[in-house]
């Protein structure tokens, strides 16, 4: 068991943790962030993408002492109580979420784009989607929302 610090959408959280736990097991099971789905587990279909110090990571390929001492942002951290992210407002509106399973790592890889210099282009944001799998939406949907609030 190792201890560590992490700052988890703007909490302190301390714990004692196994060497071997995921960061994607520690956020879901040891903070109860359910936000954060596991899907292929080998960092493929980007469902459990998070951010790590700002920059987009999957947290099926960290280890939960990686990240002792750093800031991770999850999807519970998105909305305020001024409501929705807008990104979420977007996916909303262009109907860009069914089963939802895959949406708060696309929102992840979103909100890091939304950070960096824009605006950014469509092919860029399909390139930056292609690491998340989702079965249920077919992605013009959300690639809709997501060039409504950063790009071009």
């Amino acid at each position: 068991m190792r201890r560590i610090e992490v700052d988890v959408n703007g909490s302190r959280h301390v714990r004692h943790v196994d060497e071997r736990r995921l960061l994607s097991d520690f956020l879901r099971h040891d903070l109860g962030l359910r936000g954060t789905k596991v899907g292929c587990e080998h960092g493929v279909c980007g469902a459990c993408t998070v951010l790590l110090d700002g920059a987009a990571v999957r947290s099926c390929l960290l280890l939960a002492v990686q990240v002792d001492g750093c800031r991770v942002d999850t999807v519970e951290g998105l909305a305020g109580p001024e409501g929705l992210h807008p990104l979420q407002e977007a996916l909303h509106r262009h109907h860009g979420l069914q089963c939802g399973y895959c949406t708060a790592g696309i929102l992840m890889t979103a909100v890091e784009m939304a950070g960096e210099a824009g605006p950014h282009s469509v092919e860029e944001i399909k390139q930056r989607l292609s690491g998340h799998i989702c079965r249920c939406t077919g992605y013009a949907g959300i690639v809709a929302a997501l060039s409504e609030v950063v790009g071009s």
